[in-house]
């Protein structure tokens, strides 16, 4: 199987067709601002609901939920920090890894991934840009049913950190 297309966007997450998109939750899985929120507010109230009846979640771990209103079809939550703390890299690239699995397992062709811990997390886009194509290139090792990956961030310094992180991931043979 071909290695699955890898884009960066800098685009809102609750607007693009894909599968499955990602989510930087909390442990509690309350989605109350940033990303989060953004997502709990686009895809309605199914969607904190169904969330709450899987909470807590440990960090780094990955849980999913439907899309309700979204385009997409799921939405992964991923633990990246308990709820007013901030998040780790350790947290940062487990989440990763979980998240891609849990769409490996739901059977999703197209995933979006979003900067997972950082803003409220803490932790610097070029570093999560860095932990979250690593991971990605370690999951691309095995069999994947993935045939589109976008890395859905806001913002030119997020833009660039994740293209930059793709772009040195891509050069060090790391994604084939």
């Amino acid at each position: 199987m071909p290695a699955p297309g890898i884009e960066v966007l800098d685009a809102d997450v609750t607007t693009l067709t894909v599968d499955a998109i990602s989510n930087a939750a909390n442990s509690m899985l309350r989605h109350g601002g940033g990303v989060a929120g953004a997502i709990s507010s686009a895809a309605g109230e199914r969607l904190q609901r169904e969330s709450t009846k899987l909470a807590p979640i440990d960090l780094g771990e990955a849980v999913f939920t439907s899309a309700g209103n979204l385009p997409s079809r799921w939405v992964i939550h991923a633990a990246t920090m308990h709820l007013g703390s901030t998040s780790s890299e350790a947290v940062i690239a487990k989440a990763t890894a979980n998240t891609l699995r849990c769409a490996e397992r739901l059977g999703a062709r197209s995933l979006a991934l979003v900067a997972f811990g950082a803003g409220v997390g803490g932790i610097a886009i070029d570093q999560v840009a860095r932990i979250e194509l690593e991971e990605l290139a370690i999951h691309l090792k095995g069999e994947t049913k993935l045939e589109r990956i976008v890395f859905c961030v806001r913002g030119a310094k997020a833009l660039q950190a994740f293209r930059l992180a793709l772009a040195r991931t891509h050069a060090a043979g790391q994604l084939g």
